[in-house]
């Protein structure tokens, strides 16, 4: 079994243990060590990291499992180091506060359906690869969610449409309604900090203890260290003043604007005039753009206050008040009180309210390619499935009817991403092997005439998937 050494400066992270592939002896086992730096490797007498998830500037997440739980429950372990040289002192207050931090997660995991429930917190004190020293580690336990970041989507499938921006601001605008009211403010809403999981439930991740210890005071001034991701973040989160819910909302309408156009933030802002430029690259109804780029809006006062109030806005086609070139301001030098929402003026006409926007589904839009590698799948899958079934039944409707049952719940697997990238190939792949070992499956017919069969139906299905997308298209196009 591999498990990996979560010590930041081990040269050899990775390390097996043959020993451990038996699940008993795993479980019962008190303690490994790193072969080559001397770490504990089972966190907390239980976790057992074995994958690197990621690194950034303040810790380090891993995927590992949980041997005290049956099934050796999948989980995520991030571990936070502050960095540079601490005192005693602050580094005393740097684990309250990460224990404080611990329990908000605790509270907001478990009574909301779409933030990853936290499992345990604890430190971890360890001899230092330097002598006579020692390193302490802090770690947080989560539920790992199965699936891809909206970064990682928009580079698999391209640019979002309207339809789907509508389901990530819908989703995740309640997501920060709840965490808001718990007077809690995110502060790195991006792309790959919201998670869709497999079945298409959306996530927001990376509420972190890192964010929150790095951001009280460990130093001695009274400001932000600087928590934030270039080109979410809004101007006063920047000048490390005061952050509100509505600093939330502008990175959100930022990550959404990342996803319409596949474009960087700072390639869509113009420095040279402060203001924002992606109308002119994205087509979005008018209502929908007006509603960007009021929470786009540099001054905090002037966005959306709440996320509730954006939800309005979307679902009731009421004009935002006043807006402005989203430009942002000069730093702020105090930190700002937060303002009410402003009323709209009395004279301001308002359209009537039309009917709310529908939840779309949760899934992901097909690319191109997805679609022909599903034909392509549907069409040799389907005729090695038709082979076999006449072999067996030598009637043809019967093995005609069982094989578009069949072939419908694979298609009905593919969309919803339960069969997908390499599966297309290893279940094929498996079909034509029991057919080869299985003779009466292919009732005299030599396998070169199978696999030609089972080629000449892939081609069919790319081909007719291909002229009714082509169809579709010029349709849309006409209509």
């Amino acid at each position: 079994m591999k498990i990996y050494c979560t010590r930041p400066s081990c040269p050899r992270p990775e390390n097996f243990f043959a020993d451990l592939d038996d699940t008993t002896k795993l479980k019962t086992t008190q303690q490994k060590y790193c072969t080559t730096c001397g770490m504990p490797l089972l966190l907390d007498g239980r976790y057992v990291p074995t994958k690197l998830l990621g690194r950034g500037g303040f810790g380090t997440a891993f995927l590992a499992r949980d041997r005290r739980i049956p099934g050796m429950r999948k989980c995520v372990v991030k571990q936070f180091q502050p960095a540079g040289s601490l005192s005693p002192t602050q580094l005393e207050k740097a684990q309250k506060l990460f224990e404080r931090e611990a329990e908000v997660l605790a509270q907001i995991g478990s009574e909301h359906e779409q933030i990853p429930d936290l499992f345990a917190f604890f430190p971890v004190t360890v001899n230092s690869l330097q002598a006579g020293r020692e390193d302490q580690f802090f770690y947080l336990v989560q539920e790992y969610i199965d699936g891809q970041n909206l970064e990682e989507e928009l580079i698999q499938t391209g640019n979002f449409s309207e339809e789907a921006i509508l389901e990530v601001l819908q989703e995740i605008l309640k997501v920060l309604q709840f965490v808001h009211d718990k007077n809690i403010i995110h502060r790195d809403i991006k792309p790959s900090n919201i998670m869709r999981r497999r079945d298409g439930k959306l996530f927001l991740l990376d509420f972190g203890a890192v964010k929150q210890v790095t951001n009280a005071n460990l130093t001695e001034t009274g400001k932000s260290t600087g928590i934030y991701s270039m080109g979410f973040a809004p101007p006063e989160q920047m000048s490390g003043n005061q952050v509100f819910p509505s600093t939330d909302l502008y990175a959100l309408a930022v990550t959404i604007l990342n996803l319409l156009t596949g474009q960087e933030a700072t390639q869509l802002f113009d420095a040279y005039t402060n203001q924002w430029k992606w109308r002119s690259q994205v087509k979005v109804s008018s209502h929908l753009a007006d509603v960007l780029d009021k929470m786009l809006l540099a001054a905090a006062n002037q966005r959306f206050q709440s996320a509730d109030d954006v939800l309005t806005a979307l679902n009731h086609q009421l004009i935002p008040p006043t807006v402005l070139p989203s430009s942002p301001p000069q730093p702020q030098q105090k930190p700002q009180v937060q303002q009410p929402p402003q009323q709209q003026p009395q004279s301001q006409v308002q359209q009537p309210p039309q009917p709310k926007l529908q939840k779309v589904k949760s899934q992901p839009a097909f690319s191109t390619w997805e679609l022909l590698g599903g034909a392509a799948f549907s069409g040799v899958e389907g005729a090695l499935i038709a082979i076999a079934l006449f072999s067996l039944s030598r009637s043809f409707t019967i093995s005609l009817a069982v094989s578009a049952v069949i072939l419908g719940i694979l298609i009905v697997a593919q969309t919803r991403r339960w069969i997908e990238k390499f599966d297309l190939l290893i279940i094929p792949g498996i079909t034509a092997a029991i057919m080869f070992f299985v003779p009466f499956l292919r009732h005299g017919i030599q396998i070169q005439e199978i696999a030609l069969l089972a080629i000449a139906a892939g081609l069919v299905a790319i081909s007719v998937t291909a002229i009714f997308r082509l169809i579709f298209k010029l349709l849309s196009l006409i209509l």
